[in-house]
């Protein structure tokens, strides 16, 4: 098994498998988690493993004393922050099967652009994004229309406005089909989230709670999701560092 969550050293995943006796991997991608551990779980079915489970997590309370203020203090948000979802997401990835299939896998290197505000993470994780994205392109020689939907793991709003442009710049028109589980998981109208969805359970449940679904039912043919990552921890933050952005992504294609 690969997990890993936003709770100091992964405890969340840790603790809450240590009776299942499942050889197990303990993943940190911050909330690229998800996708991260789907990329391993499927290097190790193409290898030696029949089925692995790739899950991950996330807390909005815990989140917010960790990483940002505790809640009791009653901070006012700005219009970039966003929130951390409270949830669960779990794939099996298995040797055999009917699928969808991940088809293809682009990890993805550290970018970081200096930006060191911890309510603007879309903004420090869209130059990732945008790199992966670019570098899956130019790896497959596919275009951006060969997906039926490219879906970002939580830029949100803000996040998503800047990776649609940096897309622009390299020459890549991604508006059309393009959307990001941060800004879908969430009402900011009605809910008052503001740039919308973060966390790693951000992109693990609404891949595994709406887009596996659509691809399953075959409604939706070829995905490709790509998770984004903030590297950063509470330590890094009070020392004035910036926050280093990571996105990894795989393709899901019905064959």
């Amino acid at each position: 098994m690969f997990a890993g969550d936003l709770l100091n050293q992964c405890i969340s995943s840790s603790f809450g498998l240590r009776d299942l006796q499942i050889p197990f991997f303990g993943v940190f991608g911050a909330c690229s988690t998800f996708v991260e551990s789907l990329t391993l779980g499927a290097i190790c079915a193409e290898s030696f493993a029949n089925n692995v489970l790739c899950a991950t997590s996330s807390h909005f309370c815990s989140a917010e004393k960790q990483f940002r203020f505790p809640l009791e203090l009653g901070n006012q948000r700005p219009q970039t922050s966003q929130w951390t979802v409270t949830g669960s997401g779990a794939a099996i990835v298995a040797k055999n099967g009917s699928g969808p299939y991940i088809t293809h896998i682009t990890p993805g290197k550290i970018i970081d652009m200096g930006i060191k505000d911890g309510n603007n993470m879309g903004a420090a994780m869209a130059p990732s994004f945008a790199d992966t994205l670019t570098t899956h392109f130019l790896d497959t020689g596919r275009s951006p229309n060969y997906y039926d939907a490219i879906i970002s793991g939580d830029l949100g709003y803000v996040g998503k406005e800047i990776a649609i442009d940096l897309l622009k710049n390299n020459g890549y028109n991604i508006k059309n089909n393009y959307n990001d589980c941060g800004v879908l998981i969430f009402d900011k109208d009605t809910q008052d989230t503001h740039s919308g969805g973060s966390g790693c359970a951000c992109c693990g449940t609404v891949f595994s709670g709406y887009f596996f679904k659509q691809l399953k039912e075959r409604k939706m043919k070829r995905l490709l999701l790509i998770a984004t990552g903030a590297l950063m921890n509470s330590t890094s933050s009070q020392q004035g560092e910036s926050i280093p952005g990571i996105a990894h992504a795989i393709s899901i294609e019905n064959l």
